[in-house]
């Protein structure tokens, strides 16, 4: 995700959010008020281990303890993404993330520390792509959902460690490097779609799409277009999936939006969440988690950014890296964060669901 934006911030290109055919259009409106704790509070800045917490706003005590602790518990990588709690409940779980320049996805386990899991990724040369995986996920059964750069597809690993393809085209043309995803309910996954695994990005000669789009995949296989922004890459579903977030990864307009999901699963208009574009701090606003409150962890400029279900941002929990995504894991209460060269965790009072 945020990997490739690192060529991005060369581009001084501003690009344009387009309207979609049938589908959700982001609007630019203005973000929640700040509630009167947030005006009134000054930043509070504590090193926390291997990081640093802010604390904007009271909200955030209740989520993060005073006496929290970032914790690096692996290093050595080329660009972390996508940590994903795997085999919960039994004796030996583990996390799972991908090492997108080295077209490997990592594991990390809490008993035997790190390792390969699946090397490569992509068979093939690379010619100067990005091809590893990015986003993962596990489904309802305990497999690996893989959002593929260099295959251009979103596929899934089954026991057997054989790859079945879930979607790699809209409309008779090869999606451009599916980025991150998130299951509803129904079965349906949601996925963003820019072009980050192209070398070329939007110029490259093998784009065969003309927009950057957030898909939806349903169970018979039917992909959908139900949106696109200039650069979609995190995604997020409220804990009542009435709305989708996305993040918008574009140094020209980098925000968080927000959609609310109709009762037929499509998108309504797009509102601007948060806009995160007068921070300045390393990082894009990028992968995401949810809390059972609906407090996102959505990483952004300068760390992990808290933010309430109004929009408010609370605070925000910044390792020693910029972290590109963030995942639970443990029992639930602890957020495992995706930096450049290092997979960093932090124990909350809080937590979200683990599949």
């Amino acid at each position: 995700m945020l990997f490739d934006r690192l060529r991005l911030w060369s581009v001084c290109a501003v690009f344009t959010i387009a309207v979609p055919c049938g589908g959700a259009e982001p609007m630019e409106e203005a973000p929640a008020e700040p509630t009167a704790a947030a005006e009134d509070a000054a930043p509070e800045a504590h090193p926390a281990g291997d990081g640093t917490i802010i604390r904007l706003d009271d909200r955030f005590d209740a989520l993060v303890a005073s006496g929290a602790v970032i914790e690096k518990v692996a290093d050595g990588y080329g660009f972390t993404e996508g940590p994903v709690w795997a085999r919960r409940g039994d004796p030996d779980p583990y996390l799972l993330f991908s090492d997108i320049p080295n077209n490997v996805v990592r594991k990390w386990s809490p008993t035997e520390g790190a390792s390969d899991y699946i090397s490569p990724v992509f068979e093939g040369d690379p010619d100067g792509r990005s091809v590893g995986s990015n986003g993962l996920l596990i489904d309802a059964e305990g497999r690996l959902i893989l959002c593929e750069h260099g295959n251009r597809r979103i596929s899934r690993r089954e026991a057997d460690g054989s790859i079945t393809v879930l979607a790699d085209s809209y409309d008779g043309m090869r999606l451009n490097s599916p980025n991150d995803a998130v299951f509803h309910s129904s079965g349906a996954l949601y996925f963003t779609d820019p072009p980050y695994g192209l070398r070329e990005q939007d110029d490259d000669p093998d784009k065969e799409l003309d927009f950057n789009g957030i898909f939806r995949l349903l169970p018979d296989g039917t992909v959908e277009r139900l949106g696109e922004q200039s650069r979609p890459n995190g995604i997020a579903l409220s804990p009542d999936e009435s709305t989708l977030y996305t993040a918008n990864s574009d140094g020209a307009n980098m925000v968080w939006y927000a959609y609310d999901v109709l009762e037929d699963g499509t998108l309504g208009p797009g509102r601007v969440f948060v806009d995160a574009n007068d921070w300045d701090a390393p990082g894009a606003a990028d992968g995401m988690a949810i809390d059972s409150n609906g407090n996102l962890f959505a990483t952004g400029p300068g760390g992990v950014w808290v933010i309430a279900p109004d929009g408010t941002h609370l605070g925000s929990i910044q390792p020693d890296e910029p972290p590109a995504n963030a995942g639970w894991g443990d029992d639930g209460n602890t957020l495992y964060m995706t930096g450049r060269t290092g997979l960093y965790r932090i124990t909350l009072n809080t937590g979200g669901v683990i599949p």
